[in-house]
């Protein structure tokens, strides 16, 4: 999980160098920006421990974190910046406390980040959208003596994710005051227990700078929209093919209420094949056929030995059509400059097993590496409630859009 969103982190920045305007001949050009924020935030007392049974004895109500990031956004006479005029991304890294040290820690998050315009409200205030996707590190996690009380958090290192909306102030050309509210979700997808995830909903304040902006580059908030290029857009249909993986671990509950952990990990693999109606230079939308493999899925339906204690409990292989599924999910994706955010929800129908029969959901980040490759890092849900599987990989895109690179 580290090396991967290290990966991620590191292609945000090497793609600064493969964005060019073909059709214009622009030189690779980009803004830098550098911003700070600060987010007091509330945190939502899901279990128990949040509402005071802890080793403090005292609920865990608030967080409060401090970010720096550092941004760029493409130059405006470039393909990418008459596309996206208003769009910056990039990488930052935020430090948290929940006011439990002992118990929680006070986790560092490091996250890609992308930020763009949603509606220009005067000259100089617009409505913005921010999304930050990346690892948290530090966490205290669960342990039988050392830490009893914290069933939430069962990894050092976790998931972070975090959507925000803000007011946009521009003070000067190159200084925006920013402020809003967001919610940030921490967890480890299963790849450890306990995996209740921790919530939080966010109040922002914070400083945008642009050290290295032109006054001539300015984006006035009357232009609602961005410029097209001359030579426009024509809809077309993509198909995305992509290969992921993971591991994750599994918890069994007797009919007694009492529960155990199944030692190891479980291997998961998945293929999607995604076709996808281009509407336009920022959104996208069509039919996904999803096969996945879980090495763990209905394994507590073949229990080996019931009469023995609940610590050394077998299980039986289960036969390959209950681990196996074959779902339809609708798909929606928003397209940006290096990411694409990628929302669907689907049902399984070739399936057998409580496990896979049901209902999915699930969230991806698409991170471009060339014009038809692109990192996949995904999040599955079932039920819309609970958590499944991670989706780590690859993908190739046919028929991408040549101007975008």
């Amino acid at each position: 999980m580290k090396k991967y969103i290290s990966t991620l982190l590191f292609l945000c920045l090497t793609f600064t160098g493969i964005y060019a305007d073909e059709q214009d001949s622009v030189p690779r050009k980009i803004i830098h920006v550098i911003s700070l924020d600060f987010k007091p935030a509330y945190t939502f007392p899901t279990k128990s421990f949040f509402k005071g049974e802890n080793m403090a004895k005292s609920p865990i109500r608030t967080n409060l974190s401090g970010h720096i990031k550092y941004g760029f956004k493409f130059a405006p006479n470039s393909y990418m910046g008459k596309m996206y005029p208003n769009t910056i991304q990039g990488i930052g890294i935020g430090y948290n406390t929940f006011y439990n040290t002992k118990e929680v820690g006070n986790p560092i998050a490091v996250y890609v980040f992308q930020t763009s315009r949603i509606a220009s409200l005067t000259q100089n205030l617009s409505l913005d959208y921010e999304w930050n996707f990346g690892a948290s590190f530090g966490w205290k996690k669960y342990d039988a003596e050392k830490n009893p009380y914290n069933t939430i958090v069962g990894s050092k290192a976790n998931a972070y994710i975090n959507l925000g909306f803000l007011l946009n102030w521009q003070i000067t050309n190159e200084v925006a005051f920013r402020a809003g509210i967001g919610l940030s979700h921490y967890s480890n997808g299963n790849t450890s227990y306990p995996n209740y995830g921790v919530n939080t909903l966010d109040g922002r304040i914070g400083l945008m700078w642009c050290p290295q902006d032109d006054p001539n580059s300015r984006i006035n908030n009357k232009n609602k929209l961005a410029v097209i290029p001359k030579y426009g857009f024509k809809p077309y249909v993509s198909y995305d093919l992509i290969v992921y993986g993971a591991t994750k671990k599994k918890g069994i509950v007797w009919q007694d209420g009492s529960g155990m952990l199944i030692p190891g990990k479980f291997a998961v693999a998945g293929l999607n094949f995604n076709p996808m109606y281009n509407f336009n230079k920022y959104f996208r939308a069509g039919l996904s056929l999803d096969a996945q493999y879980d090495e763990s899925a209905n394994i507590t339906d073949h229990v080996a030995n019931t009469d023995t204690p609940t610590d050394d409990v077998k299980f039986f292989r289960p036969p390959f059509i209950e681990q196996f599924s074959l779902g339809l999910s609708a798909r929606a994706e928003i397209v940006m400059p290096i990411f694409s955010i990628n929302l669907g929800i689907g049902k399984n129908f070739i399936c057998r097993g409580a496990d896979t029969n049901s209902f999915y959901q699930t969230f991806v980040l698409k991170t471009d590496i060339t014009r038809n490759v692109f990192l996949h890092v995904g999040y599955q849900l079932y039920k819309f409630k609970n958590p499944n599987n991670l989706m780590l990989g690859i993908g190739y895109r046919f028929y991408a859009d040549k101007n975008r690179y």
